[in-house]
């Protein structure tokens, strides 16, 4: 069965950003567009009981929000505006250099595993969104880095960007099939899979086969299918369009058009 799709709305960041247009406006064109869910990337000023109401007036769900990584010094805060916007999944995530050694791969896991449980008294989760450099091995180690992290945060969950697994040389595929149990949420992306291109296409525009990436999930733990370009060649809001134009015909996502 197809799952719904959302839109992580760091895609449209110029439309959100002063100097732009505003969070509500961007919420309203996302649901006129067809999408049934956002992840959030910040609430840029606004009270997030608004945002939660907007959001719902529009019919649109928040399925995530990528926050950061919760400490305990954060985590009150944190877990209380989430609450807030009726969200309850928490995305953070780390860079290259917390995972260039084992040692560091294993500390940034632990807190991971820590952000996890930190959630659990709140009845909200935590997962990681990777980059290329998740898939990378560590000199002496046929593991990924992105295997190791899952190893050693077993209460943490992977928002799986597919396009970066792929720039990292890895299967999107073949980490799904491995990794199933653990990837309630996929970030669609894609592109021309270019060395040192890390620009974007619209979904269904680029290199990756999407049929196979979403057909490979497991559909009783897929729960949403969220497009994030990060930058784009062409017209940013044409490509959101035509993402959700693309999954919607060929049936591997739902939206409300």
């Amino acid at each position: 069965m197809a799952k719904p799709l959302a839109l992580q709305l760091y895609t449209l960041r110029e439309q959100v950003y002063p100097g732009g247009n505003d969070l509500p406006k961007v919420l309203k064109t996302v649901a006129e567009i067809g999408y049934m869910g956002v992840e959030l990337a910040g609430l840029h000023g606004h009270d997030p009981k608004h945002i939660a109401k907007v959001a719902a007036d529009l019919g649109l769900t928040i399925c995530a929000s990528h926050t950061g990584v919760p400490t305990p010094d954060s985590i009150k805060e944190m877990a209380d505006e989430q609450a807030e916007l009726g969200n309850s999944r928490i995305i953070g995530g780390f860079g290259p250099k917390d995972f260039e050694t084992i040692d560091a791969i294993k500390a940034s896991a632990a807190r991971f595993q820590e952000a996890a449980e930190l959630l659990k008294p709140y009845e909200m989760s935590f997962g990681f969104h990777n980059h290329w450099f998740e898939f990378a091995k560590p000199e002496g180690d046929d593991r990924y880095v992105y295997d190791i992290l899952l190893e050693e945060a077993p209460d943490a969950f992977s928002e799986l960007d597919v396009y970066w697994c792929a720039f990292g040389k890895a299967n999107p595929v073949s980490v799904l099939a491995k990794h199933k149990t653990r990837i309630p949420l996929l970030h669609i992306k894609d592109g021309m899979l270019i060395e040192g291109d890390h620009s974007h296409t619209a979904v269904g525009s680029g290199k990756l086969n999407m049929p196979a990436i979403i057909g490979a999930a497991d559909p009783a733990v897929l729960e949403w299918l969220i497009v994030e370009l990060d930058a784009c060649a062409t017209d940013m809001l044409e490509a959101v369009k035509k993402s959700y134009r693309y999954l919607v015909d060929k049936g591997l996502g739902t939206g409300s058009r």
